[in-house]
């Protein structure tokens, strides 16, 4: 079912190009190709990091993750930022950016996209093994996030410490069925904000604690430069 929607989407994506008339269908197809390469070769690189010593389990989880790539990245193709009217943020009352409208538009993918890899990769693979791959395709924002809130809340308690990680790995898997860093990004957000809104019913002064920490970043920047400079000879 999944190729049988894969093959319905390029030719959907085909059919477009050639009514715009804009590209040459040859060249599609050879960016398709070039495109279907590189997924393959990114989905052994993350199965082969995880050294199972099994080249079968290897095989098999390298086809899970490229199968997902292809997914996502012919809906992304087949579903531009124009299929989704433009309007307003319900939250924010601000216009839909291009990139709102993309987000929108990738995130009616059928959920069996998301759910056909996390099925296979549990299957085949310890929890500890599908974080490490979900990791992968996130360039691990979870760890990253997760160091800014240690330094922004330095006395971080493990109890407040547990929920922002367990909201990050949500924003993770979630981030896996988009196709690009500016679209996990957007994921992200959404459950940083609910990190801080957390931090903030939990009794912490988010703003004063930010200002704090970005005040020190700009001290020691500051104290930085002027020390490069004494020790510049004059």
């Amino acid at each position: 079912m999944r190729i049988i929607l894969a093959a319905l989407f390029f030719l959907a994506f085909i059919q477009r190009a050639a009514a715009q008339n804009t590209t040459p269908l040859p060249a599609i197809v050879e960016a398709r190709t070039k495109s279907d390469l590189e997924a393959d070769k990114k989905a052994a690189s993350w199965a082969e990091s995880l050294a199972l010593n099994d080249p079968s389990k290897n095989a098999r989880v390298a086809a899970l993750i490229s199968t997902h790539l292809r997914a996502i990245r012919d809906w992304h193709n087949t579903h531009p930022p124009s299929s989704v009217p433009a309007g307003i943020n319900p939250v924010t009352g601000l216009a839909l950016s291009e990139l709102d409208r993309q987000v929108i538009a990738n995130s009616a993918q059928p959920k069996s996209y998301h759910a056909d890899l996390m099925t296979g990769l549990r299957y085949e693979l310890t929890e500890a093994q599908v974080e490490a791959i979900l990791d992968k395709y996130t360039v691990g924002k979870v760890a990253f996030t997760m160091k800014g809130y240690q330094a922004i809340v330095p006395d971080l308690t493990a109890a407040e410490a547990t929920t922002i990680l367990g909201y990050l790995k949500e924003a993770r898997e979630r981030s896996i069925d988009f196709k690009n860093m500016n679209q996990i990004s957007v994921i992200f957000e959404i459950y940083k904000t609910k990190s801080e809104q957390f931090l903030i019913s939990n009794g912490r002064n988010w703003r004063a604690l930010y200002k704090s920490y970005t005040d020190a970043l700009k001290a020691k920047k500051s104290a930085d430069a002027a020390a490069k400079a004494a020790a510049t000879p004059r």
